[in-house]
């Protein structure tokens, strides 16, 4: 492969699942870029010196996935504001020979919702984010940055009250039992556990407290109509799917990689939609 051509990958333990490589090989292709998209399965013992060795191996980035992801964080020299504020790397580039980090869930949770939802953050919206690990901070970091008043409700509520303890004042964190009452004042409600996804529990979630101007917003994108969102849609309310927030976060690696900035076509999602069906055998 020429010297000339800028190589990104995604890094994971395991990677074959991932969708990356389509999503930016529909990019690159698009914009006749002189670029490559790759898929690096690192085991978790090789990863710091595999992101260690960047500046010699030809990549330019990639994408970090499970398990890497806090592992991306500390060996990274610098990180953008939001993987310092959520405390995860899920994008790496190289500046002047140095490696930096970044958290692109963020940009991609909010930039869905404004897409999905416009006119969504009013004066005095409030969330209700279901789950405490890295996705709902990450959503929650994007919420709090546009206003939003955020409740957290987790299985575990040491870990809902870990997260409202790191965000501050705009967030609060709440035992399970209370989730009625929050589905009642709630504006946009998230799901950001795996209940639902392909080979996991149900989210065992009556709707019925909701309001018909809420939001359901569902980062699972495996089903891509997850039992939430399909009885949000029975009941009229506006939804946000995971494969959005998928779409929308891939290209703030690519910009940093090669130098375009992307859009999220129907085209695009189209193309991820047909991967995702089960191919028959």
């Amino acid at each position: 492969m020429s010297d000339s051509i800028r190589r990104a990958c995604v890094m994971g333990f395991p990677v074959a699942q991932s969708r990356s490589p389509l999503i930016h090989g529909y990019w690159l292709k698009q914009h006749g870029i002189a670029g490559a998209y790759e898929k690096k399965e690192v085991r978790p013992e090789e990863f710091a010196a595999f992101i260690g060795g960047f500046p010699g191996n030809g990549y330019v980035g990639g994408n970090v996935t499970i398990p890497h992801k806090e592992a991306a964080y500390r060996g990274v020299a610098r990180r953008d504001a939001a993987a310092e504020a959520i405390g995860a790397v899920n994008v790496i580039w190289l500046e002047d020979g140095r490696l930096v980090g970044g958290n692109s869930d963020t940009h991609g949770f909010i930039a869905n919702l404004d897409e999905a939802a416009p006119g969504w953050d009013l004066p005095g919206t409030q969330a209700l984010v279901l789950g405490a690990g890295g996705s709902a901070r990450a959503a929650t970091h994007a919420l709090v940055g546009r206003g939003v008043a955020v409740h957290v409700v987790n299985r575990t509520r040491e870990r809902a009250d870990a997260l409202a303890l790191h965000f501050g004042a705009r967030v609060r964190s709440h035992d399970y039992a209370e989730l009625p009452q929050l589905l009642a004042t709630a504006d946009v409600l998230i799901n950001c556990t795996s209940c639902g996804m392909s080979g996991k529990s149900p989210l065992d979630i009556d709707l019925a407290p909701l309001k018909r101007s809420a939001v359901v917003y569902d980062i699972v994108y495996l089903p891509l109509v997850t039992p939430l969102l399909a009885q949000a849609r029975a009941r009229g309310h506006r939804t946000a799917d995971g494969l959005g927030m998928l779409l929308h976060q891939a290209g703030y690696g690519f910009e940093k990689w090669f130098g375009v900035k992307t859009r999220v076509t129907a085209e695009l999602r189209a193309l991820i939609e047909a991967d995702l069906v089960p191919k028959s055998v």
